[in-house]
């Protein structure tokens, strides 16, 4: 029994706040290479939502598009159809109001300057995104970086003490830990947008050269 309420003592407990640890106190512990580290993190993700944002507006194919401005074309209203490409804010409206104002010039010509436009808006949707290649790169060097020196420190400590404690070395390397841990998150994040535009990317210019495929059927 009084080994039973020993355990169950609520003084023997050691208190939950003593012993919780926030994620800034371990960003803190970090040491200064976490500056930059969270500072690609945030660039990260700046770059990731600004550039979804633009594809999500810019790669809308508006339905019935493409019928429209070919039935103008048939017709004889070619000024319709440039209006009609033109009012649409889509990357295929300026792509489409390219071709429409070679009208009359050779086919080649016609396919030339939509295949140079097209070219034209899919680098501004790729705008930026080589940074989240650069920081898939770096930031798990500066992770290891950070451990690395810390490490180094250590044991320059350890050699300079009389007395060895396993527990101050392991707080320390598990604190220099922290970097390696958090540059890699980032670098797998940076990854993962990088790969997910260019996804996002490839399957719009698949959608896209469908739709001028039919385009260039009228001609």
């Amino acid at each position: 029994m009084i080994m039973i309420s020993a355990f169950i003592e609520p003084s023997a407990a050691v208190p939950y706040s003593d012993q919780a640890t926030t994620i800034l106190d371990l960003m803190m512990k970090g040491g200064v290479i976490m500056i930059p580290i969270v500072l690609l993190s945030l660039v990260t993700f700046y770059i990731f939502i600004e550039r979804m944002a633009y594809i999500k507006r810019t790669t809308a194919i508006e339905k019935g598009l493409i019928p429209s401005v070919l039935g103008d074309i048939k017709s004889g209203n070619s000024n319709n159809a440039v209006l009609r490409a033109r009012n649409n804010q889509a990357s295929v409206g300026r792509i489409l109001e390219s071709g429409l104002e070679k009208i009359g010039k050779p086919q080649v010509e016609i396919e030339r300057n939509l295949e140079t436009i097209t070219n034209l808006e899919i680098t501004k949707m790729e705008k930026n995104t080589g940074y989240l290649g650069i920081i898939a790169g770096i930031a798990p060097m500066l992770g290891f970086i950070g451990t690395i020196s810390g490490v180094i420190k250590i044991f320059y400590n350890i050699s300079l003490a009389d007395n060895i404690s396993i527990g101050i070395i392991a707080g320390g390397l598990y604190q220099k830990m922290i970097c390696s841990g958090a540059g890699l998150i980032v670098g797998v994040l940076a990854y993962a947008a990088y790969h997910y535009i260019q996804m996002r990317i490839d399957r719009y210019t698949i959608r896209l050269q469908e739709s001028l495929i039919e385009f260039l059927k009228a001609f």
